[in-house]
């Protein structure tokens, strides 16, 4: 069952609820949010790259996104930002997945799905269909949470089992904000270094490096909305310089440390 209390959002076009994952889902889904967009315009986003995948069961007006027009999709991580663009009324149950979430729940080499945005059908079959539809037919946002976080619960059970090895390093360049070197990794689970980038490139999608990059992007921006100057980022995350920053926010993010870091007196504003 899902714990934790539903915490909502909303803003013009955007209503948006989320659920903290069962415990049994949470090693795999960092993330459960149900919500519902609609606005007077056709709203176009660079989604930026992160350290998990996403699943969008949605149903309603088709969207594009990285090149296709989809209504509910997913895919693996990706080293650069995808656009989206959504012109019409859509709503559903959006799912952060972690990498050996995704392993599981695809059963697929997760190299297959990098920088991929591909419909569920595709990826999972009749199976996400259905559930879609299940979705579709629950009109409690709370009860669509709690059919989603059960049925990914089962799906991802009878998935590939994974030894603990990659997780164990997943979360060892989480908690270093991707400043771990990629010899230390290979050293610390003696394997070699071949072997360790085949590994992740089946179980993560990135080579451990590249990972890596998206990992410190990621802190990078956290650091930035919190109010951190640009400099200090740069140099407590690790990028060679500013100049090397901007260009990762522009690859990563399609953005830049300015554009992230909350004007004086302003705010933070919401992505």
């Amino acid at each position: 069952m899902l714990v934790g209390s539903l915490e909502g959002m909303e803003s013009p076009g955007l209503a948006m609820v989320e659920a903290v994952p069962s415990a049994a889902l949470r090693p795999y889904v960092t993330r459960l949010c149900a919500y519902r967009e609609h606005y007077a315009a056709p709203v176009t986003r660079s989604e930026m790259a992160m350290p998990g995948a996403v699943l969008i069961l949605a149903f309603g007006k088709a969207m594009e996104a990285g090149g296709r027009r989809v209504t509910a999709f997913g895919g693996g991580l990706g080293d650069r930002f995808t656009v989206t663009r959504t012109a019409g009324p859509t709503e559903g149950v959006e799912v952060f997945l972690t990498p050996f979430g995704a392993r599981r729940l695809y059963g697929l080499p997760m190299r297959q799905l990098r920088n991929q945005v591909l419909p569920v059908g595709d990826l999972l079959g009749p199976w996400a269909e259905l559930l879609v539809e299940r979705l579709a037919g629950t009109p409690s946002w709370h009860a669509r949470l709690a059919l989603a976080d059960r049925l990914l619960c089962e799906r991802i059970a009878a998935g590939p089992a994974l030894g603990p090895e990659l997780p164990w390093a997943w979360a060892r360049l989480l908690e270093s904000g991707g400043r771990l070197g990629v010899s230390s990794l290979a050293e610390s689970l003696g394997w070699s270094h071949r072997h360790l980038v085949a590994r992740f490139q089946d179980q993560v999608g990135l080579p451990p490096k590249t990972a890596a990059r998206v990992i410190r992007f990621g802190r990078a921006v956290r650091r930035l909305r919190s109010g951190a100057a640009p400099a200090e980022v740069a140099a407590d995350c690790g990028f060679y310089d500013q100049a090397h920053m901007n260009r990762e926010f522009r690859t990563l993010g399609d953005t830049t440390p300015g554009q992230i870091r909350p004007r004086p007196g302003a705010g933070i504003r919401a992505s």
